[in-house]
């Protein structure tokens, strides 16, 4: 009998659901809607699966999304949901009672929270400590490689276990081997230094910039050994990393995955002519496999909502499997980790069909790139200026990070 009232009662929350969401229009402020195709996958994926709901994208201009939805939110605007582009507007959104908590929903959902590689952390306020906002997307670095330079060498193809030792020495023997380059650097800061923030740990915001030594002495010994090209030649040139790797002529490279498909669209209307992978980035002794940094694009629904239940129903089906799926199928990388959601990516017309490629797709767990906090913005400069003094060698390394940790001292708070 009590099984059959629990039966009973679910339904009966079903059917209640069900109505409430019957002939209902859901507003969510996004940005660039008509040139961005997950968005059109997710509209048509969730009316689907939810008869009689509408799904209505407000589109905000990118460049000005983050003043335009801040405004109409504090001017009480009844959008239903408001896409998150900056972690930092998230935290002044839910300090402000501007969004609204999401742990009830969550709770007696029964909401996996671990399918998001820690991702989800990223959407918990610091003022209160509770969940504001769900990742969609998370955009993280991969380690991309070019087979037919590998297969010209003789070598095993690079693989999702690999520290960072075993990467250099494999970026030296393909060069000599087949006289391309071992592996290639874009001038971002992210390419050299964030990989010590993928511990989980560090952060570059922390003040102390000692870990930064190792990946900073890793790549100049690779320019001066001619296994990459140099900072200067990059800088001097304006030479793009896409275009740098699909030249041919690189055998390995670390960059965002947004660049997959990038490269299936190079290879598909010519501009590039090559086979090629990805496996995880590779890692420190202690870090484990699989481990990466990125940065996470979510969801939130605003106090002002008169549709609240149906607009938690909108985003809690984005930020599920389902919806992974659907901007997957548009070769988006979705926050939402699974083995169904990397075969969707997997399955992209162009993508490789080796096994290493796909299991490139399962994170073990990404890192923010940069933390939240007070002096943040400030530090992200100083250490910006000084990775460019050291990239130039205009400074030594310990000199760089000397002047890192004295000035960013300035902007952490006591």
């Amino acid at each position: 009998m009590k099984k059959l009232l629990a039966v009973l009662l679910a339904l009966a929350m079903i059917a209640t659901l069900s109505c409430a969401l019957a002939d209902t229009t859901l507003k969510v402020a996004g940005w660039d809607i008509t040139t961005t195709p997950y968005y059109t996958a997710i509209k048509e994926g969730f009316e689907a699966s939810h008869p009689g709901v509408t799904i209505e994208w407000v589109d905000l201009a990118s460049q000005d999304y983050n003043i335009k939805a801040s405004t109409m939110l504090s001017g009480g605007d009844t959008t239903d949901l408001y896409c998150v582009k900056e972690l930092s507007d998230m935290q002044n959104w839910a300090k402000e009672g501007l969004i609204v908590p999401m742990d009830e929903q969550i709770a007696a959902a029964g909401y996996d929270m671990s399918k998001y590689a820690g991702m989800d952390a990223c959407y918990v306020s610091v003022t209160d400590g509770k969940q504001y906002a769900l990742p969609f997307r998370a955009d993280y670095w991969v380690l991309f490689y070019n087979k037919d330079l590998f297969d010209k060498a003789g070598m095993d193809y690079p693989t999702n276990d690999m520290t960072w030792d075993q990467y250099a020495q494999i970026a030296r023997d393909i060069a000599a081997k087949t006289g391309a380059y071992g592996t290639h650097y874009h001038t971002w800061l992210s390419c050299v230094a964030n990989w010590t923030v993928c511990d989980g740990v560090n952060t570059l915001a922390d003040g102390e910039y000692s870990d930064l030594k190792y990946f900073y002495e890793l790549y100049q010994g690779l320019e001066d050994e001619g296994i990459c090209m140099s900072y200067d030649e990059l800088k001097a040139s304006g030479l793009h990393y896409s275009g740098a790797f699909a030249q041919g002529g690189i055998a390995m490279m670390p960059m965002g995955y947004w660049y997959a498909s990038t490269l299936i669209g190079y290879i598909k209307d010519g501009t590039a002519s090559m086979n090629w992978g990805i496996v995880s980035v590779p890692h420190l002794d202690g870090v484990a496999a699989g481990s990466s940094f990125g940065a996470p694009t979510g969801i939130a629904i605003s106090a002002a909502s008169a549709n609240k239940d149906a607009a938690w129903e909108f985003a809690s089906w984005m930020c599920s499997e389902d919806g992974a799926k659907a901007i997957a199928a548009t070769g988006t990388r979705p926050a939402y980790v699974s083995d169904a959601v990397a075969s969707v990516m997997a399955s992209a017309e162009g993508f490789p069909a080796d096994e290493g490629s796909k299991a490139a797709l399962l994170p073990t767990a990404i890192a923010l790139e940069w933390p939240l906090g007070e002096g943040v913005n400030e530090i992200k400069t100083v250490v910006n200026e000084e990775h460019s003094l050291i990239m130039t060698r205009e400074l030594t390394i310990d000199e760089g990070i000397a002047e890192m940790e004295e000035r960013a001292a300035e902007f952490i708070k006591k």
